[in-house]
């Protein structure tokens, strides 16, 4: 098992986020923005200085946290959106040698049509394109069809053999649970549970239940004070032996999706990255479970 992080989180500069990875003792990060823009939406020239930057810096980029059919995309927009993402994303993957690519199932309109079928004739195109290519695409249970319940992200597991999981343990606690009838929060350990056997990768987020006493958003808290089970979960990944990435995502300092949510904290961003990951690191060793250094693909 190795350790990576969200290290936009700390900074959209991509100094700043390798600085803080090799502080934390890393040697990953998982690139999401990158001075402003998503990694595939940087120009060449950019994303040309963001790789000799990281050149001998000894941080590698093990994903790319991908805006590829995520939450803010429709599934009624023109596919070439999504081809002209998944067009940028894959040279400058096989660039860096990075193995896994983060995407979604488009956003959920409540009360309207779903389009299912529409959804997994997408994510097919978009498995095919980057399995081709020997890269691994990693579905997340956030807002989108597939984090509507655990039943869905099965759905998705079901229609589209190859497509792998990486399980956010906060999203559960902030998504209403589709499969029941009512207001339910979604159990995460329940959801977890059910997925597990898919998972190829993890995301360490924690919260709080939204509340009216908190206006009725999602309380981000650091990893273990929250209502994500993230102990319960990484125990159970130690007996199963799991050995892949596990990427901290605190959503403390911003929340992408969200900029009303409650992020709980007025810390520096920098300070509340390093301490989340230290506070991570210390549950890892109440348990004994070890990590070792990501070993990147040849690029």
């Amino acid at each position: 098992m190795y350790l990576t992080g969200i290290a936009d989180e700390a900074s959209q500069n991509i100094e700043t986020q390798i600085e803080v990875t090799r502080t934390l003792g890393w040697n990953a990060i998982e690139s999401r923005f990158i001075d402003g823009k998503n990694i595939h939406d940087l120009s060449e020239e950019a994303f040309d200085q963001v790789c000799e930057t990281l050149d001998g810096s000894g941080v590698h980029i093990n994903a790319f946290g991908s805006a590829i059919a995520n939450w803010g995309k429709d599934v009624r927009d023109d596919f070439t959106i999504t081809e002209a993402e998944i067009n940028r994303t894959i040279p400058r993957m096989k660039k860096l040698g990075t193995q896994f690519v983060r995407v979604m199932s488009y956003k959920v309109v409540e009360g309207e049509d779903l389009m299912v079928t529409e959804r997994i004739r997408r994510l097919q195109l978009i498995l095919d394109a980057f399995t081709a290519e020997g890269i691994t695409v990693v579905h997340e249970n956030c807002m989108n069809y597939g984090g509507m319940s655990w039943q869905n992200t099965l759905a998705l597991i079901d229609a589209l053999p190859g497509m792998k999981l990486v399980y956010d343990t906060g999203n559960p606690v902030f998504n209403r649970d589709r499969s029941k009838e009512g207001n339910h929060w979604q159990d995460p350990w329940e959801f977890y549970q059910n997925v597990k056997e898919h998972i190829a990768y993890v995301h360490i987020k924690d919260c709080l239940n939204p509340s009216p006493e908190n206006g009725n958003k999602e309380v981000y808290t650091y990893p273990g004070d929250g209502q994500g089970r993230i102990l319960d979960v990484l125990t159970d990944l130690k007996k199963s032996g799991y050995d892949g990435g596990i990427s901290i995502e605190p959503h403390l300092a911003a929340v992408f999706h969200d900029a009303d949510s409650n992020t709980g904290s007025k810390e520096d961003p920098i300070e509340i990255y390093l301490k989340y990951g230290r506070q991570l690191m210390g549950m890892l060793n109440s348990i004994g479970f070890p990590h070792q250094p990501y070993r990147p693909l040849s690029g």
